[in-house]
């Protein structure tokens, strides 16, 4: 099956050029690797642009204008100009390790999503983090927490069984589906803007459309880079429209994906 990479970015080419770096040492490359801008300045293109030059990657730059927070909007873009059948979805500030890729894949079970953990780096490791350009951690490293989920345990990644429970464990920066499951449920739903449940949202519809949930762990490792929180402020919104998916049991969004696919 092609697989796609698919990474949200916005505003933070430093971080974003760590997580470039540990996709190039995938021991499984993606067939596409879709950078879904939600409207960074030309520090970003360039820095991409830059990469491009020197990578054997196949890197789509999907951008739209900045209109505030619009990631699921970015996302619909960018899987709609996908060829892959299998998405692996993280964000631009999370750095892969090397078997994210192989541990997606190995794991991929058909009418089922997988979701990982991420360890999560330290503010206080930041300047030697981009000084250094570090991408390769392990359980004893400096500047990390929540590092039992460094380990990497083959013959345990497989062992969770799929759910019919959205779990709380789930986060979008370590998320894999089938593209078709996806625009089953016409992908994300455009009307959640601003930060909060657009993922979880968009997987209830998922599950409610017969799609199982299955957790990865000691396998699909991601290290996720300190900043400071987003703005909150459409949670309550958001939190309504998820709210509505399952006391409606929704399988469809009105305004997602279908509005850019055949265009």
């Amino acid at each position: 099956m092609k697989t796609a990479l698919l990474l949200s970015t916005y505003n933070w080419p430093s971080a974003l050029g760590l997580v470039l770096k540990s996709i190039e040492q995938q021991t499984l490359i993606p067939d596409e690797v879709l950078i879904a801008d939600d409207g960074s300045t030309d520090d970003t293109k360039d820095l991409i642009d830059k990469f491009k030059a020197s990578t054997s990657l196949n890197l789509k730059h999907i951008w739209h204008e900045d209109n505030g927070f619009r990631r699921s909007s970015i996302l619909n873009k960018a899987v709609a100009q996908s060829n892959a059948q299998y998405i692996i979805q993280t964000d631009g500030d999370c750095i892969l390790h090397k078997n994210f890729v192989k541990d997606h894949v190995h794991c991929s079970l058909s009418n089922t999503y997988l979701y990982g953990s991420r360890v999560s780096i330290k503010e206080n490791l930041l300047p030697e983090l981009f000084e250094k350009g570090i991408i390769n951690f392990n359980f004893f490293s400096s500047g990390i927490k929540k590092r039992s989920r460094t380990l990497r345990i083959p013959f345990l990644a497989n062992n969770y069984k799929p759910d019919k429970v959205l779990s709380n464990k789930l986060r979008g920066c370590n998320l894999s589906f089938w593209k078709d499951d996806f625009i089953a449920v016409n992908g994300y739903n455009e009307d959640m803007t601003g930060w909060g449940r657009e993922d979880s949202e968009m997987v209830i519809r998922m599950m409610n459309n017969g799609i199982l949930g299955k957790r990865i762990r000691y396998g699909g490792i991601i290290y996720h880079i300190w900043h400071k929180t987003v703005s909150k402020s459409n949670l309550n919104v958001n939190d309504s429209l998820q709210q509505k998916a399952i006391d409606k049991n929704l399988k469809w969004c009105k305004n997602g994906i279908d509005q850019y696919l055949n265009s």
